[in-house]
């Protein structure tokens, strides 16, 4: 959906700005059961079935029967500006009708609420309902509450924290760098010729490591080889077989080539690593403190090693009000805040859900 032109909050210029967006569920009159879901970096707007035949990222907690019920409430996921699922990003064309690449401006968590903010405006939806996300999401959804405290009377925030921290964005240096060293990324300007896959791939296994735990990886891998493969010998390293996890690493990095485009991974990497939702608005317990218009469910995956636990705790104390902070317990590290969302419903679905 067109929703106009957009001042960027670093001084840069998008003419005319397309969010692409799913709904489940139907508006009521009064636009009161409106509930916008964010996705996470490289998340689509797909979270859950549908009517479709692929499965959502979310379809255990939203669809009809689930803790956000579909038949009970109108579900809204946008993609975020520079990504690569239907909104303006990098790979659209520019006003000169070439790919914008290289040309992309600068953008940030609160640029992409603004531009959620004028979609709610078309859908005719004042107030949502809740606004919740994970990870990157969780800040998009932390930025609602902060730029539009009277239009969010619900925020869940969960694996995610008040800041990027200064781990996160060296990671997020180490992903960035793989995928510029990359001889096809051509400065950004690689649409019409090879696209580099070699760089974006690499970048998706460091993030790959983050998103899982240590124990995990041990337990499942360990230091089994890969099949027949000897990762142990070889005349040469590069003529070496690959243990199981790398492997695995391969594998996940494949999956994202084919399906994300690298200056899209850069763009939403850099705004997340500019995420502060205190910026240019005084401390963070003070800024925080004010937000007393909107209700918060805070969430940590206790093997998270992205998104310490201690972040969640951080944002739970800074925020109005007392605010416990729930907890995903699982092995698999920052990634369960996907894979074991179910383990919230109870709790969830009593602060901001209610069963009828």
């Amino acid at each position: 959906m067109p929703v106009g032109a957009l001042e960027l909050e670093a001084g840069g210029y998008l003419p005319e700005v397309v969010l692409g967006f799913e709904t489940w569920g139907t508006l009521n009159a009064d636009a009161s059961n409106a509930v916008l879901i964010e996705h996470a970096l490289t998340g689509s707007t797909h979270v859950a079935r549908g009517v479709s035949d692929e499965d959502g990222w979310w379809d255990d907690l939203v669809g009809p029967g689930a803790t956000i019920d579909t038949e009970r409430y109108f579900v809204v996921a946008a993609n975020m500006v520079g990504g690569c699922y239907g909104s303006t990003g990098p790979a659209s064309p520019a006003p000169d009708g070439s790919p914008w690449g290289s040309r992309f401006p600068f953008v940030t968590i609160r640029d992409s609420v603004r531009a959620e903010a004028r979609l709610a405006d078309a859908l005719g939806i004042r107030r949502w309902h809740a606004v919740l996300g994970g990870s990157m999401g969780g800040a998009r959804a932390l930025e609602w509450a902060a730029t539009f405290p009277d239009r969010t009377a619900r925020c869940a925030v969960m694996a995610c924290g008040a800041a990027s921290t200064a781990e996160q964005i060296a990671f997020a240096q180490a992903q960035v760098a793989a995928i510029r060293l990359d001889p096809h990324f051509a400065g950004g300007d690689y649409y019409g010729g090879p696209a580099p896959d070699a760089g974006l791939g690499i970048a998706r296994r460091i993030a790959h490591i983050n998103y899982r735990s240590e124990p995990e990886l041990e337990y499942r891998f360990g230091r089994s080889a890969q099949a027949e493969e000897q990762p142990f010998g070889g005349i040469t390293p590069a003529a070496r077989g690959r243990y199981a996890v790398e492997s695995y690493l391969d594998y996940q990095a494949e999956k994202l080539v084919s399906r994300f485009d690298a200056n899209s991974y850069i763009l939403l990497t850099e705004a997340l690593v500019s995420h502060d939702v205190s910026r240019g608005r005084g401390s963070l317990e003070q800024f925080l403190g004010g937000l007393e218009e909107t209700e918060f469910f805070i969430a940590a995956v206790d093997s998270d090693r992205l998104y310490f636990p201690e972040q969640s705790r951080q944002l739970a104390e800074a925020l109005p009000g007392s605010v416990k902070v729930h907890t995903i317990e699982t092995p698999l590290g920052h990634d369960g805040f996907l894979t074991d969302v179910q383990q919230l419903h109870d709790e969830l679905s009593q602060a901001f859900f209610p069963q009828s």
